[in-house]
């Protein structure tokens, strides 16, 4: 008997959810299971469902562009209000999942990041009397993301994560005897609220394409169980034994071509994608929907036990991709990147139109150059933010 729910109203402006097709195959059979038992977001449940299972697979599958190899290793975000959002229940329920079928899979999962030397660290290859990290597959969770984006830490993280999720070795030379991490497969789940993702992601972040190797998932409670749900809905539905089964597979699977009829779909889709604009932070943030199409085509065929890139997963694969797109644009409307700027658009909300340069810094505290000032309204005037 099912506990008794509430299903609660979609926020205004909330974007438009995944289309059907996002929950193809297993990884919705999943998902449905557990959802009427958890508050937490479907399409959470989903994307670190996805996320997880290319941890696993690590450098067993690919899909070849050129002379380029895109493993099933992803990075996502996942956007919504704090604790209310349940994201970490989305997260609980996908990691007791993989650790029912596979008995290893805490020893795969860190829980933060603090600097790009104890990212290699973890990966490390041996040296010496060194051993080395004991399996070169890594699922990183950050429940507070929101530090790695304003920590001193960035600077030596973003080049690191870059490398990683760019399929690259990962090496440190900081240290008297450098770091270095080989063929090594790492994927990220982070958390962070909306507003925070726009108080602290900047120009440079987007710039230097550290955020759009990410994908930004919104997610909100959904539903409100009052007692809770059943504890392990998964069982006896065959599920569990089926993951494990082609997680075996995708391990050793190679590389997996497009079917004929997907590699027709896909040139489609290509041509499509490479029309979009890319003005703005919207753009700054989905330039890579080309490669996160892919590599999220990848793990929905490796939870099929396919050879080959099929049609469906394609589809799948597109479905979330949009999804995290939309997401983007909800997450950080018309925000510029630039904090002072964010700042000073709130002032001049707050104020009168013909507010001067003068009494703008009075605002501030006189803590900002004039010249700083005026670059934060020319930011804010070509977003076509500003009041004054």
């Amino acid at each position: 008997m099912s506990a008794p729910r509430k299903i609660l109203p979609v926020p205004s402006g909330w974007p438009e959810p995944p289309a059907a097709a996002a929950y193809h195959g297993l990884a919705g059979e999943i998902v449905w299971a557990i959802a009427p038992h958890t508050e937490a977001d479907p399409v959470a449940v989903l994307v670190q469902l996805l996320v997880a299972y290319g941890a696993l697979v690590g450098g067993g599958a690919w899909f070849e562009v050129e002379a380029d190899r895109h493993y099933p290793n992803e990075f996502a975000v996942l956007v919504g209000d704090s604790a209310v959002s349940r994201k970490g229940s989305a997260l609980g329920h996908v990691k007791r999942l993989f650790g029912e079928i596979e008995a290893d899979f805490p020893s795969r999962v860190k829980k933060g990041l603090s600097t790009g030397e104890g990212v290699v660290w973890m990966l490390r290859d041996p040296s010496g009397d060194d051993p080395g990290a004991p399996d070169r597959r890594l699922l990183v969770t950050e429940p507070e993301f929101a530090k790695v984006l304003s920590g001193r830490e960035l600077a030596s993280l973003s080049p690191v994560l870059r490398e990683a999720w760019d399929g690259e070795d990962l090496e440190t030379l900081t240290r008297t005897s450098p770091l270095r991490a080989s063929d090594a497969r790492l994927s990220l789940i982070g958390h962070i609220t909306a507003l925070e993702l726009r108080h602290c992601s900047t120009t440079v972040s987007m710039a230097n394409g550290f955020l759009n190797r990410f994908l930004f998932v919104a997610c909100r409670r959904t539903q409100l169980l009052p007692k809770g749900g059943e504890k392990n809905p998964l069982a006896k539905t065959g599920l569990k034994d089926r993951l494990a089964l082609v997680l075996e597979h995708a391990r050793c699977a190679g590389e997996l071509p497009l079917h004929p009829d997907a590699d027709k779909h896909w040139t489609a889709t290509y041509e499509q994608m490479s029309e979009r604009s890319m003005d703005g932070l919207t753009g700054a943030l989905t330039a890579r929907a080309e490669p996160h199409t892919m590599r999220l085509a990848l793990i929905y065929a490796l939870l099929d036990g396919a050879m080959s890139i099929r049609v469906e997963h394609l589809d799948a694969a597109l479905a979330v991709w949009d999804y995290a797109a939309r997401s983007a644009e909800w997450a950080f409307g018309d925000a510029t990147g630039v904090p002072l700027a964010e700042r000073i658009h709130s002032i001049l909300v707050d104020n009168p139109p013909e507010l001067t340069l003068t009494q703008l810094r009075d605002f501030l505290g006189r803590n900002y150059p004039a010249a700083q000032i005026k670059e934060a309204l020319e930011a804010l005037e070509q977003d076509r933010k500003s009041v004054v």
